[in-house]
């Protein structure tokens, strides 16, 4: 069913769902479901809108705790996955807890703008030629952190910029994932639809207003008129700001 990517059921009965921003298996499923294909689906990574966020070195931030809510992750990986998770939360507020001067960055050997303004720690990191290590110029308790979590916070520093825009986007997509559509709904009575899109949409059934964006042929304009009408349904009226 559109909406409910990689959904899986689990031994209490509840859904495993995997969606766009998740992993790629979710944009393969949710590609093949609402837009089809006539040819050798190929899942290349241009496919996926948030692929910023879908990289090797995060998969098991991203994925292990739903593991562990599902039951399929063991004991000891679900330990030291917690302990992971806790050594990089803690070393995440302390880079954010340091601060040094411009002057005081220069005179440990790194050239940045000298405005007069104060940096923490986890911003000198996001310099193309500061890492962790050159750092511990200035604090040289940051070489206790373990190998991995500092690999990942050089990692989540240099990107920053970018995954703030990209989480951002990713609430919106989820905001659109939760309007549900009803099952039943009659979209031969909805105004403002093509033929087109209608025929789409009765074939491919979207389960909720991201599926229908996603599907070919299906146009914003066509989308106003669905939440619309789904709004209509749902509250007896509708926002005109929508």
């Amino acid at each position: 069913m559109a909406g409910l990517n990689a959904a899986l059921s689990s031994g209490g009965g509840s859904d495993f769902v995997l969606d766009r921003a998740d992993g790629y298996i979710g944009v393969l499923i949710d590609d093949l479901i609402t837009r089809g294909t006539i040819e050798p689906y190929r899942m290349f990574t241009s496919r996926a809108e948030y692929r910023l966020l879908l990289r090797a070195d995060n998969a098991d931030l991203r994925i292990t705790p739903k593991g562990v809510k599902l039951g399929c992750v063991s004991p000891v990986r679900t330990k030291n996955f917690l302990v992971k998770e806790k050594a990089l939360s803690e070393a995440r507020n302390y880079l954010q807890s340091l601060t040094a001067s411009p002057n005081q960055v220069k005179n440990a050997g790194m050239a940045i703008t000298q405005n007069g303004i104060s940096r923490t720690a986890m911003q000198l990191l996001s310099y193309p030629h500061i890492n962790l290590l050159r750092l511990q110029a200035l604090w040289p308790e940051l070489k206790k952190f373990r190998t991995d979590v500092s690999e990942q916070l050089e990692i989540e520093a240099h990107y920053a910029t970018y995954l703030k825009r990209q989480n951002s986007d990713i609430e919106a997509f989820r905001r659109d994932e939760m309007i549900e559509i009803p099952w039943d709904l009659d979209f031969d009575h909805i105004g403002g639809l093509s033929n087109e899109a209608k025929e789409k949409l009765k074939t491919i059934r979207p389960h909720n207003l991201g599926a229908a964006s996603r599907i070919s042929g299906v146009t914003p304009a066509a989308l106003i008129a669905l939440l619309r009408h789904v709004k209509r349904k749902k509250f007896g009226g509708f926002n005109k700001t929508v």
